[in-house]
Order: structure tokens, then C-alpha cells, then sequence
């Protein structure tokens, strides 16, 4: 079962992502810190910083000290959705693995994001737009893992047009 253990609320703070690299892969719009906490586990207070590089990104935070993919990412909402060529990017053998999302499926964690995304949706087409992106990306989770994201999606649905 996903759920999230952070309360509904907009917060408002200063960003913790730098962009090092007068030359960004397309990805680097979808780094966030709320995926870096879900990457490492950590509190968005231990994250020192997060920058992004031309190939790399770099996570400098309490115990962790990481070069991450930009393909690790998931996709947004609030900027440009995925090309086809970046998804692509998701399905593209890592160098590390030799496999791909198609066989390895995304990380566990990003079914995390998408769950505490439904949960911090402060309105019902945020929900519905969250819910068409991770529609996008269906190839990148499991069966289980999407009616598990759709169950996420369903509790959310009544917290956000009640309020």
C-alpha cells in the first residue's frame, strides 16, 4: 500500500538546486527535491545541495554524497512533459544494469513520488493532471504498481474536493 506521511499544505522555500552547466540535458527540469529525498531516504532539511551538471546530477546532503542520473528523475507537472525521445531515455539500457525500465521497471521509489504527489495535489485537476502523467509512463511500473497507484489516486480523489 503507498501512502504519504506528509500533511496536504503548499510550502513555500528556498531551492536547494543549482544549475552548474551553462549547457543542461533536457531532464534537468524534472529534478526536484522531493524526488532526492525519496532517492536517499532523507529529510529535505539534510540536503545540503543538489546540482545539476551537464551529464550528472550531484547530491550533496547529510551521509550522502552521489552522482544520479538524470534519467533517475521521474517527470513533473509545471514544466514541459516528456518527449518520446526522453522517454526513450527511461527505456535505454543502463550502463550499470545492461537492462532497461521495460524489463526492470522504474525504481520503487518513483511510485512513492506519484503517490505523494496525488496526496499533496491541492486541487482536482492538479489530481487528474498527475494522474494523466503517470498515465504517460504507465510502461515504466508494473501491473501491481499501477493498481496500486491507482488506489492512491482514488483516496486522494475525496481529500481533494473536500478540501
Amino acid at each position: 500500500m503507498l501512502s504519504s506521511l506528509y500533511p496536504k499544505e503548499l510550502t513555500i522555500r528556498k531551492s536547494k538546486i543549482l544549475h552548474k552547466s551553462p549547457i543542461l540535458r533536457s531532464l534537468a527540469r524534472f529534478v526536484t527535491e522531493v524526488a532526492v529525498q525519496l532517492i536517499f531516504k532523507i529529510k529535505f532539511e539534510d540536503i545540503y545541495v543538489v546540482e545539476c551538471w551537464r551529464h550528472v546530477v550531484y547530491v550533496h546532503a547529510k551521509g550522502v554524497t552521489k552522482f544520479v542520473s538524470y534519467a533517475d528523475f521521474p517527470p513533473i507537472l509545471g514544466v514541459e512533459p516528456p518527449s518520446p525521445v526522453e522517454m526513450a531515455m527511461w527505456r535505454k539500457p543502463s550502463a550499470k544494469t545492461k537492462r532497461c525500465f521495460s524489463m526492470l521497471q522504474a525504481p520503487k521509489w518513483w511510485a512513492e513520488f506519484f503517490a505523494h504527489q496525488f496526496w499533496q495535489s491541492l486541487s482536482t485537476p492538479i489530481l487528474y493532471n498527475w494522474g494523466s502523467l503517470v498515465g504517460l509512463i504507465k510502461f515504466a511500473f508494473t501491473e501491481s504498481t499501477l493498481q496500486e497507484l491507482r488506489s492512491s489516486f482514488r483516496r486522494a480523489s475525496p481529500k481533494v474536493v473536500s478540501g
